[in-house]
């Protein structure tokens, strides 16, 4: 049932976010998760709640689309300005078998992105299959070690409601910033 939400939601999100003054879909409950970040930390999608929060799949070794989309995300992490603290960015990787959390460190780093407030996160392959799962991110890992998957990228309301979830990479930062800006001019 989820994945028909989620498809209804990607057909949604191209018409649906693009008005500043109409409200984003209510998709359903964000599907929970509890996995360790960069820091070697455990993070649980709770810690974000009252605030929005941006949910998103890479892979370290990733070497085209990853880096776009992460690139991507910490451009509008910096954009948000004072906003930044009210927002949660989160990067689950496809590939737990390589991404330890020292791995999605000297990534983060790499991308300077703001840990305080975007945090990379990895897990058991049990637990990275079944949030994946959970998301309606396909994964496959190939036999060159690359890892294909879904490029999806969930917005979640201040009291946990998935809203919109982008498709690939090429969406518009500008509209993508103004999503979450409406998301925190909501009250919870």
């Amino acid at each position: 049932m989820f994945a028909c939400v989620v498809g209804f939601a990607l057909a949604c999100s191209a018409t649906t976010a693009t008005s500043a003054t109409s409200e984003l879909p209510h998709i359903g409950p964000a599907p929970g998760f509890t996995l360790i970040d960069q820091d070697g930390k455990t993070f649980s999608l709770r810690n974000a709640r009252g605030r929005v929060a941006v949910v998103t799949f890479i892979f370290t070794s990733c070497s085209s689309t990853c880096p776009l989309l992460t690139a991507k995300l910490v451009k509008v992490q910096r954009d948000l300005g004072s906003d930044a603290h009210n927002v949660v960015f989160t990067a689950i990787t496809v590939d737990p078998l390589h991404d330890n959390p020292a791995t999605l460190k000297e990534y983060a780093n790499a991308f300077s992105a703001d840990t305080s407030q975007f945090f990379f996160l990895t897990g058991s392959f049990e637990q990275i299959d079944d949030v994946s799962r959970r998301y309606a991110v396909f994964r496959k890992a190939t036999p060159d070690g690359d890892v294909e998957h879904t490029f999806l990228t969930s917005l979640i309301d201040r009291s946990g409601t998935l809203r919109v979830q982008y498709l690939g990479t090429k969406f518009d930062t500008g509209e993508f910033l103004q999503d979450v800006r409406s998301l925190l001019e909501e009250r919870p």
